[in-house]
C-alpha cells in the first residue's frame, strides 16, 4: 500500500476547505507511472470516441499530459515515467499498462491488436525496475482501465474488454477480493471511464453505465456514494485521479467539481481534450505503483 505521508500543495493555487463546513480530507503520497504522448495520434479506431479523420494535435497533447504530470509533482507525488515506442499511440495511456498492488504486478493482455504489444512493454519496465513477482495473464485484462483498488478491495471490469476470468485471475494472485461489475454502455468500454476511486472507502460513478445487477451491487457497498450525472459522465468527468484529497478531473466536468467540494474534496480542472480523441483522460494517463 503506498505511504501515508499527508502532503500539501507547494503553491498558492489551492484553497484548504473550511475544517467547519467540510470534512477534513488527507492526502495521501502516491507513485505514479506516466507514458509521454511523443507517438500519440488516432490512427485507428477502437472505441467510439476515436475517428482517424478528426485529426490530433500531439504538441498539443504533450502540453496537455506535462500539465497532469506537474500538477501531480506539485500535489507532492512522485511520477516515473516510461519511454514510448514509436507505433503505439495508445501507451501514454499507462493505467492500461498493468495492476500494481504489495508490489505485485498483474501485466495487461490487450483485446486489441493494435494495443497487444504495450502488454510486454510495460511487463519489462517493472522487470528492468527490480519488481520481483509480476504475471503474465491468462486471460485479457486491460490493466486499471478495468481493475480499480478500493482499499483492499478490488472491482473489477467486464462486458467490452476484460475477460471476466480474468477477475478470478487477479484474485488468485493479488489474493483479495474481487467484486465484478458489468459495463453496457460503449462510450464506456473501461471500468475508469465510469468510476472513479476517491478513498479507501468512497467512489463516484455513473450508475447507467452497468448492468441493475451491478448497480445493486454498487449502491450495497457505496451507499454514500457521488453519483455523476449524463453530462458530466459524457465529459469523462470520472476518468479521475484521487489522492485522498485532490481529484484531478476534466475540467467540463462541473457538476462533480461540486459534489466533490461539499464532500470536502478539492477538485482540480484539467484539460486533456486531445488525448479524449482516443477515448482517454486524467486515469487513463496515471498507474498508481502501490509498492507496499
Amino acid at each position: 500500500m503506498p505511504v501515508t505521508d499527508t502532503i500539501s500543495p507547494t503553491g498558492s493555487t489551492y484553497r484548504v476547505p473550511d475544517p467547519a463546513a467540510r470534512p477534513v480530507r488527507t492526502a495521501v503520497r502516491r507513485r505514479l507511472l506516466m507514458c509521454r504522448p511523443r507517438h500519440y495520434d488516432v490512427t485507428y479506431s477502437i472505441n467510439p470516441w476515436m475517428n482517424p479523420s478528426h485529426g490530433t494535435d500531439t504538441a498539443l497533447a504533450l502540453r496537455q499530459w506535462e500539465r497532469v504530470r506537474d500538477l501531480y509533482l506539485e500535489l507532492g507525488h512522485s511520477v516515473e515515467e516510461i519511454s514510448p515506442i514509436e507505433g503505439l499511440p495508445d501507451m501514454v495511456f499507462a493505467a492500461n499498462g498493468a495492476t500494481v498492488i504489495d508490489g505485485k504486478v498483474f501485466g495487461a493482455r490487450f483485446r486489441h491488436a493494435e494495443r497487444t504489444a504495450e502488454g510486454p512493454a510495460y511487463l519489462r519496465w517493472f522487470e528492468e525496475h527490480g519488481y520481483q513477482e509480476l504475471l503474465w495473464p491468462e486471460h485479457i485484462n486491460e490493466g486499471e482501465g478495468d481493475l480499480l483498488t478500493v482499499g483492499r478491495r478490488i472491482l473489477a471490469g467486464t462486458g467490452f474488454r476484460t475477460d471476466i476470468r480474468a477477475h478470478a485471475e487477479a484474485q488468485e494472485f493479488f489474493g483479495l477480493p474481487v467484486t465484478s461489475l458489468t459495463l453496457v454502455n460503449p462510450r464506456h468500454y473501461h471500468l475508469d471511464t465510469a468510476l472513479a476511486v476517491l478513498s479507501d472507502d468512497e467512489i463516484m460513478y455513473y450508475p447507467e453505465a452497468f448492468t441493475p445487477g451491478s448497480r445493486a451491487a454498487l449502491r450495497s457497498l457505496f451507499p454514500d456514494a457521488v453519483i455523476a450525472s449524463a453530462e458530466d459522465a459524457a465529459a469523462f468527468g470520472l476518468n479521475a485521479f484521487s489522492d485522498g484529497r485532490h481529484v484531478l478531473l476534466p475540467t467540463a466536468a462541473k457538476g462533480l467539481q461540486a459534489q466533490l467540494r461539499a464532500r470536502g474534496f478539492e477538485p482540480i480542472g484539467v484539460e486533456l481534450t486531445e488525448l479524449l480523441k482516443a477515448g482517454g483522460s486524467v486515469k487513463c494517463c496515471t498507474l498508481e505503483l502501490r509498492d507496499r
